[in-house]
């Protein structure tokens, strides 16, 4: 498929696919719509159960979710990547939770992981910039990166894999694999991102 992309830069595979112009919209409008709420807002705040050092995490309402299919979505491209990569068929697809995350200049995720078996990221709003590096000479700018780790670096094995946010793209990769996302500054606009976790059963 031309939107859906197995990737293996070290151990496990992730996947990276493409959101399209209607869904960012309606998510982004969505989200718009909320965070005028103060009582919604704070009914759906996640942020003392989530790890980000960020202004903002909160869950998408389930009723929402039905509205765009967000399950369907995420259920059709996972059942993508076990045939193509496990040649496994799911069996059950079950969303545990999906939520946004509002970052700004200086805020960061440290690293973490997450539960259920498959989670993911897709973002919604990029900063135009995300600031220089300290140091002029450094080969890499890691701002506003998200940077997912496996293991540690041998030869002809990487441990780390390094991704630019950029509009409409989404990653999926195991629960278990290990991410940060780095601040990033020199801009007062928002890095948007929505992520979710799920289980997954395979038919035997």
């Amino acid at each position: 498929m031309e939107n859906f992309k197995v990737l293996k830069p070290f151990g496990p595979s992730i996947v990276k696919i493409k959101m399209s112009n209607e869904m960012i919209e309606e998510i982004n409008h969505y989200i718009d719509t909320v965070i005028l709420d103060d009582q919604k807002i704070k009914k759906l705040d996640e942020g003392d159960k989530l790890i980000g050092k960020v202004q903002q995490e909160f869950l998408m309402e389930v009723d929402f979710m039905k509205k765009i299919k967000w399950a369907e979505f995420l259920a059709s491209n996972v059942s993508s990547w076990a045939k193509e990569d496990l040649k496994k068929e799911i069996k059950n697809f079950q969303l545990i939770k999906s939520w946004v995350v509002r970052q700004f200049k200086n805020d960061y995720n440290p690293v973490h992981w997450h539960t259920g078996d498959i989670s993911g990221v897709g973002y919604l709003k990029v900063p135009s910039h995300l600031g220089n590096t300290s140091q002029p000479n450094k080969k890499t700018n890691e701002n506003g990166k998200l940077q997912l780790i496996f293991g540690s670096p041998n030869l002809f094995s990487k441990s780390t894999f390094l991704v630019k946010p950029e509009l409409g793209d989404f990653y999926l990769f195991p629960n278990y694999l290990m991410h940060t996302v780095y601040p990033f500054t020199g801009t007062d606009e928002e890095r948007r991102s929505v992520s979710f976790n799920a289980k997954v059963q395979f038919v035997n």
